[in-house]
């Protein structure tokens, strides 16, 4: 009897031991990504063991929400700062100081880590568009410079994007255009490329899939989904445009977490230089935070600290874009991922009439044309009415759709087919003048 009792309280003692030394973390980033981090630092931990739990960044705030009452998550780490935003005012983030000097305060000009020491950038990342060069020069298709770029007809079924529903580091994109454009002018814009969309995928990692394989012409992404594919080896080619922006990758503590001594490891490691270098692994190329490393980067990976291009980006509104985070992905996905084909339509009738009337003078048709592109840009919802209570509020459900959110969400459907549909018939009209 007294051997079985010993026996169980080493296997306790044991068992308990193990967990003590495990780090659990909910990522949106790929085992590309993580695995080499997860190598670093247990190698520079010994008994200490990462374990990695993949999750989409909206996903992974509603799994936190979910589980705060039994918690068993040490770390959340992503690239959205409004993610991280919205788990600060939700109370799921823990304070903490890094014990790591040298970190600037700003990137660009956003600063890196949460003021009240909720959560801490590791990684500086940008947005903008990458490009298979085999693919565009086999398709007789220049490569893009600018966001106006893709509007226009040579893209037209070339171009993939992820849903912002799906992909924090996409709803960032779209947020950062929203933000630099304006909210006319801005989701203008996106419908305009939207309309020469091939493919809107699930999963951000699935556009540079897309466009390492040769399936897609171009992708937007986060900066480092170009830098990684490039230093691999494939034919592909990154640029920034000049509407985009800056911003940390962040890593929190999660409100009582299991293994506080591990999760505070982790992070003063990832900071580190030591864990900093492994950025720069091919797999991941990520702009380290830590500018004492810089020196020892790859040959073509800009530095934030020092290249004049990141200082004149765009300063991101990290509170505006928590704030109406559920209704951009919301509205983006009811007039552009489930409307892709009827906004092709459209688009490719625009592009046909407005090819027609190059050298034309046809003042009724470039009336209808006018017309055809102000229905695609309408929208059934302002600015202001974006971060109203009466439309925020619908989509404070989580994965379970309110009634409300099911009737915003039906109402902007219906508003972009019809639009799109008529936009066509009026395309279409111009061009039957113009023939």
């Amino acid at each position: 009897m007294k051997k079985s009792l010993l026996a169980l309280t080493v296997a306790t003692l044991l068992s308990t031991t193990a967990m003590a030394q495990q780090v659990t973390v909910v990522t949106s980033f790929s085992k590309d990504v993580t695995d080499p981090i997860k190598a670093a630092f247990e190698a520079s931990n010994p008994g200490m063991t990462l374990e990695v739990q993949n999750k989409s960044t909206s996903s992974g705030v509603v799994y936190l929400e979910e589980t705060r009452s039994n918690n068993q998550t040490d770390l959340f780490w992503a690239s959205a700062p409004d993610a991280f935003v919205t788990l600060k005012d939700q109370g799921l983030l823990y304070p903490f100081r890094p014990n790591v000097e040298g970190i600037p305060e700003t990137v660009g000009s956003y600063h890196v880590n949460d003021q009240d020491g909720y959560f801490f950038g590791f990684a500086a990342s940008g947005y903008g568009m990458m490009w298979n060069t085999r693919y565009l020069d086999a398709n007789g298709i220049e490569a893009p410079a600018e966001w106006d770029d893709l509007t226009e007809a040579q893209y037209h079924d070339h171009v993939v994007i992820a849903a912002p529903s799906r992909s924090g580091t996409t709803h960032l994109t779209v947020e950062t255009i929203l933000q630099g454009e304006g909210w006319d002018g801005g989701w203008k814009l996106l419908k305009l490329i939207g309309g020469n969309f091939q493919q809107v995928t699930d999963r951000s990692f699935g556009v540079p899939d897309a466009v390492n394989s040769g399936q897609a012409g171009v992708g937007i992404v986060i900066d480092f989904f170009g830098f990684s594919a490039r230093a691999s080896g494939f034919p592909v080619d990154f640029a920034y445009p000049s509407v985009t922006t800056v911003v940390p990758a962040n890593i929190g503590v999660v409100t009582n977490p299991p293994n506080l001594a591990g999760a505070e490891a982790f992070v003063n490691f990832l900071l580190s230089e030591e864990g900093q270098l492994v950025l720069f692994d091919p797999a991941i190329q990520r702009l380290p935070i830590n500018p004492a490393v810089y020196d020892r980067a790859p040959e073509g990976l800009p530095n934030p600290f020092e290249d004049a291009q990141f200082a004149s980006m765009m300063t991101f509104d990290g509170n505006l874009s928590s704030q109406r985070s559920a209704v951009v992905d919301a509205l983006f996905d009811q007039t552009i991922t489930f409307q892709l084909e009827n906004l092709r339509a459209a688009i490719g009738a625009i592009q046909a009439a407005e090819a027609a009337a190059i050298g034309m003078d046809n003042a009724e048709a470039q009336a209808l044309i006018d017309e055809a592109i102000g229905l695609v840009a309408a929208l059934p919802v302002d600015a202001t009415a974006a971060i109203s209570p009466d439309i925020v509020d619908a989509f404070e459900g989580g994965e379970q759709a309110s009634a409300r959110q099911s009737q915003l969400e039906q109402e902007w459907a219906t508003f972009a087919q019809t639009n799109y549909a008529q936009a066509k018939e009026k395309a279409e009209a111009a061009l039957a003048l113009l023939s």
